[in-house]
């Protein structure tokens, strides 16, 4: 890739390996056990541990935009079966979901052939509860994001976390093994998945691309794959995604070889073409490796839990005589053969059909024989602005209108349909307080039922950083800030930022588009960075281009997106702690700068603000402040945390008062940078901040803690649900606490 960056020229063999691998590689932390090479990334659950962390994120946009439902759903199921699949298998325990819409109520008129906003919202909530729901998997992690860029390409992120013995991270397939396929029978559906994700959508778009799910199949499938495992029943195991039974075993024969009759696959429809079977992406499906002297007992437990089972072959070198075939020259270059093969000696995939040959390939082609296009990326930054109007209704007019809009008010009306409880082990709920109230930070889960170690109170914590409008004024701020945000909402549940593993999820445009390619490709540069600065590996991602339609003769493409997805030990579950205030008379802090401008902010959005600065972070200062903070709540003295995000300080004050404290807030000696405005101070959602809550009896060990950190009084909780903020003697603003709820409490589908 050639790069023009403000008019100078980088060049990139390749960027992901120059840039995320790169990082991850310089870091080398030695809790990371398998990155970037199993269908998910994997970590060490605690130093010492005997068990491990496995953990992915994956986008079903495409399916979600025509067949919102359905897309949704196989979008969890793929992401689980990735869990499944890594190593020997993983028991899945969390699964997460962040979803971009266009926004509701809108009067906007959308064209034929495509589905609303409202349809697209409903569609995808309810196909990621219902599988979610039925494979009794907690679903305690998200976020929801509402965009115009997103009204013809919703974006839909699901993740899943799962919890092995260390001792089945790796996988071998052996020579000689059988290839063995369970879960559900083979039909058409799907066929074309893999290259309709990498498509336009247009009016014309068809949903026949998209799979059809069944999660009874895929739990009955889960539940062989952990017995199995324990008695050691398979050397290797990956799921069918894209391309099916083509990429499954492609992948796991890579050394090996791999023979394939189709016409031993359990199928949903008999008049189905050989071809059809290879590619379709039918789901619930999983492949084995199995030595023979263990097939009987996998079919056994097979036929116990009422699994599809069937055997497609042999991982072996052997190979059939087909006329469909490729050889390598000395010159490195491929040629398809003219006359019949001969057998080589060389690791082959080879396909039939009963007694017809289909493909005989060499193993080395299927695996390396794409051919490399250079491509042309181009970004210039763009000019700051720094002016500000004045608000034009009070500070408190401004805060109820934060609170009201959708990229603020609550997520409970979705967050609610999800069962976050099953399995038992989650202790930071998706909202904390007294009554549920406010919103949480981060889910931190405990993994007892899996482990069956109800003394050991080892646990992790998961979170996201998402923020596509600063994509919009600068790619590569936009993943620093994604990176710090999860960082921040690790700290505030106390879980050990020491050992935080990054997932990257980049979705965007037509790649074929220099402009969509550099904002791309300035931001994995920046991933890069933010892993080196703040001293986190990613373990896994993924990308998902293509994100645009052609409507009405236009392209509209998504604005730029990232999520970086975050997981980190919690050394004791039992000393995690939530958002919502505590105890009236405890003094509140905030930790780190406020600085000037308004970029990216949702206030600068409300009001058509021109302000569009967006401050650059500093990751050695906020690690300082970050550490100190993480201290103090493993030592017990700071009580509660909210980091500062969606609606800036006064946004996040409130939510903390929402179990139903309030707070009386001066500013006046808050960090902040020379000049800052009321404006900017309120609602600004640059920089990094974080509020915290400080035990009253321990102040004194608070302050001697973070003496060296970015730190300042700014007020106490108060008894009377009301919320306060002064400054230079004067009131900004003061609103009751119960009303501010009622209007974050919105429906999100209500028109306001």
């Amino acid at each position: 890739m050639k790069f023009i960056y403000n008019g100078k020229t980088v060049k990139y063999k390749n960027l992901f390996k120059e840039t995320i691998v790169k990082s991850t590689k310089k870091l080398d932390k030695k809790w990371c056990l398998s990155v970037f090479k199993d269908n998910a990334g994997v970590t060490e659950l605690a130093p010492g541990s005997k068990w491990a962390l496995a953990f992915k994120a994956e986008t079903h946009n495409h399916p979600c935009a025509v067949e919102p439902y359905g897309g949704a759903e196989t979008g969890v199921g793929g992401v689980i079966r990735d869990i499944l699949g890594v190593g020997l298998g993983a028991k899945p325990v969390l699964n997460t979901d962040n979803f971009c819409f266009g926004p509701l109520g809108s009067n906007k008129k959308i064209p034929k052939g495509y589905l609303s906003p409202e349809k697209i919202f409903e569609g995808v909530v309810e196909g990621v509860r219902d599988y979610g729901n039925r494979m009794g998997i907690p679903t305690a992690s998200g976020g929801i994001y509402f965009d115009e860029g997103y009204v013809f390409n919703p974006l839909v992120y699901v993740g899943c976390v799962g919890i092995m013995p260390k001792n089945k991270i790796y996988k071998k397939v052996k020579k000689g093994d059988l290839i063995v396929a369970i879960g559900g029978p083979t039909g058409r559906d799907g066929i074309h998945g893999a290259t309709f994700s990498s498509a336009d959508i247009d009016e014309n778009t068809s949903a026949s691309a998209v799979q059809i799910g069944h999660a009874v199949n895929e739990k009955k499938t889960l539940d062989v794959i952990m017995k199995a495992r324990d008695l050691g029943l398979y050397t290797a195991i990956t799921d069918c995604g894209a391309g099916g039974f083509s990429s499954a075993i492609g992948e796991l024969g890579e050394e090996t070889g791999a023979s394939v009759d189709l016409s031993k696959a359990l199928l949903k429809d008999r008049n189905i073409k050989p071809w059809e079977i290879w590619v379709s992406e039918s789901q619930e499906r999983m492949i084995l490796s199995v030595p023979k002297n263990r097939i009987k007992k996998l079919r056994e437990i097979c036929e116990l839990e009422n699994c599809p089972f069937c055997v497609l072959g042999e991982f072996d070198s052997e190979g059939l005589r087909s006329s469909t075939c490729f050889k390598s020259e000395k010159n490195g270059r491929w040629r398809r053969c003219e006359e019949e093969p001969s057998l080589d000696g060389k690791k082959r995939l080879t396909v039939s059909f009963g007694g017809e040959k289909l493909i005989n390939m060499d193993m080395a082609f299927l695996h390396g024989g794409i051919p490399q296009f250079e491509k042309l990326a181009v970004y210039d930054d763009k000019k700051p602005v720094p002016e500000i109007e004045k608000n034009p209704e009070g500070s408190g007019a401004a805060l109820r209108k934060l609170l009201a809009d959708r990229n603020v008010c609550s997520r409970a009306q979705v967050v609610t349909q999800y069962d976050h409880e099953v399995q038992g082990g989650t202790v930071i709920k998706p909202f904390c307080g007294a009554d549920s109230s406010s919103p949480s930070d981060s889910a931190v889960i405990w993994p007892r039922a899996a482990t069956g170690e109800t003394d050991n109170f080892s646990g992790f914590a998961v979170t996201h950083g998402f923020n596509h409008e600063a994509g919009k004024l600068s790619p590569y701020k936009m993943a620093f800030y994604c990176v710090d945000e999860a960082f921040r909402n690790l700290v505030c549940a106390g879980a050990d930022i020491t050992r935080v593993a990054l997932l990257d999820n980049f979705c965007s445009g037509n790649p074929g588009n220099k402009k969509i390619l550099g904002e791309f490709a300035l931001a994995a540069i920046a991933c890069h960075d933010a892993a080196l600065a703040y001293g986190a590996p990613f373990i896994s991602g993924k990308d998902s281009f293509y994100n645009q339609s052609k409507v009405e003769g236009k392209d509209l493409s998504i604005p730029l997106s990232l999520l970086i997805s975050a997981m980190a030990p919690v050394r004791d579950v039992r000393k995690a702690i939530t958002s919502d205030f505590k105890e009236a008379g405890n003094p509140v802090y905030v930790a780190g700068l406020s600085e000037k401008g308004l970029g990216s902010s949702i206030y600068a959005r409300i009001y058509n603000s021109v302000n569009n600065i967006l401050p650059s972070l500093d990751p050695k200062r906020n690690l300082k402040n970050y550490l100190k903070i993480m201290e103090g709540i493993e030592k017990g003295f700071i009580v509660s945390a909210h980091d500062v995000s969606q609606g800036g300080l006064a946004a996040s004050l409130a939510e903390m008062c929402f179990a139903g404290l309030g707070a009386e807030i001066d500013l006046e000696d808050m960090p902040s940078e020379k000049g800052i405005t009321e404006t900017e101070l309120l609602f600004g959602e640059g920089g990094s901040r974080i509020i915290l809550e400080v035990d009253a009896d321990r102040e004194a060990e608070f302050i001697k803690t973070l003496k060296n950190c970015d730190i300042a009084k700014i007020g106490y909780v108060n008894e009377e649900p009301f919320l306060e903020f002064r400054r230079d003697g004067g009131v900004l603003l003061k609103e009751n606490v119960l009303e501010l709820k009622k209007i974050w409490n919105r429906e999100l589908q209500e028109s306001k």
